[in-house]
């Protein structure tokens, strides 16, 4: 599985320079905004860190849902989480596309994978009252090292 994607050169004049430096950029899901480039691209790689959850939404759409482990840099866990510091971080990801659930659920606990896609922020009704979650919606995914049977 290949996530397709788009290579651009882009121009930026420096000023007064009279150079215009050319900087090739992979993207994808970007667009141009506001006369500058956004995008919301996430690629993540970690270990499966829990149970793979299958859910069916009142609407009726499907989804997997799952939480990546992804180490903090060293110098990212010592900035501002006390002694000691944060050493990873937990992502949770959903995956809506029926082959890449199928494939999803044939992974284990610890398992090393790559995960790619985009933030989300989804809103549901819970509780009585509405309520949001933001997580890594995948696009593609695949195992790159299974764990070690238990």
């Amino acid at each position: 599985m290949t996530k397709t994607q788009t290579t651009t050169t882009i121009k930026k004049t420096r000023a007064g320079s009279g150079a215009e430096p050319a900087s090739r950029v992979t993207r994808s899901d970007e667009r141009e905004d506001d006369g500058g480039l956004v995008a919301n691209d996430v690629r993540l790689v970690g270990r499966l860190s829990g149970q793979i959850t299958e859910l069916e939404l009142p609407s009726g759409d499907a989804l997997v849902t799952f939480r990546i482990s992804v180490p903090r840099s060293p110098r990212a866990a010592s900035v501002g989480t006390g002694a000691g510091g944060q050493r990873v971080d937990s992502l949770p990801c959903t995956a809506w596309s029926p082959r890449l659930r199928r494939s999803i659920l044939n992974w284990r606990t610890g398992d090393l994978v790559e995960v790619s896609g985009a933030v989300r922020c989804r809103f549901y009704q819970a509780g009585g009252g509405t309520r949001s979650r933001v997580e890594i919606e995948a696009t593609t995914a695949r195992i790159i090292r299974r764990a070690s049977a238990a």
